[in-house]
């Protein structure tokens, strides 16, 4: 089958190559699905889509006229699709059942710190050969509270980490996690 994947960025390709194994004829593109890329479309049974692509009624609309009959998601969330228009239209949607949880809760926990320790601002003077320290002392974060909004898988492994850094924690979910609380002593509030 003809799979036309937008937004293919340089790291993703030879993964979807390599998990392709051949079964599939992909051509990759960086445009990102708009109703204005859509006709990029023409001649593809699929496409491949990923986060920030557009897939609205009109573009669902056209990728119908143009002979798409499925679009995957290169992403859990699929907010960014028209289901409903999808749907009455025929086309089969698929995405990604989940994401490592340690994978986003690690990332969170490196921004965290990169922002606290102000790396970045560290980074820049050192390559311009500025050693001074000033402004550039971040805080402990042992012993400071922590608010994690969201306590599903990836809230969970956040819970965990900041759990080992000391941190106290507080949660907030539609229904509150009984392990978090034995565990990390997590505090749910509003």
């Amino acid at each position: 089958m003809k799979v036309l994947v937008y937004s293919a960025k340089d790291f993703e390709i030879p993964y979807l190559e390599e998990a392709n194994r051949r079964k599939h004829q992909l051509t990759f593109i960086k445009d990102a699905l708009s109703s204005q890329t859509a006709m990029k479309a023409v001649g593809y049974k699929a496409i491949s889509i990923f986060s920030a692509d557009e897939a609205c009624l009109i573009t669902v609309q056209k990728l119908k006229d143009f002979g798409v009959k499925y679009i995957t998601l290169r992403s859990a969330g699929h907010d960014n699709v028209n289901l409903r228009a999808a749907s009455r239209l025929q086309i089969r949607v698929a995405n990604v059942p989940a994401y490592s949880p340690y994978a986003i809760a690690e990332h969170a926990v490196a921004l965290l710190l990169a922002l606290n320790r102000k790396l970045i601002e560290s980074n820049l003077r050192v390559s311009h050969y500025n050693f001074d320290l000033n402004d550039l002392v971040g805080i402990d974060l042992n012993g400071k509270t922590i608010g994690i909004i969201g306590t599903g898988k990836i809230g969970e492994v956040m819970c965990k980490i900041m759990h080992g850094f000391g941190c106290k924690l507080l949660g907030n979910d539609i229904k509150e996690n009984n392990t978090l609380k034995a565990q990390y002593n997590i505090e749910y509030t509003s």
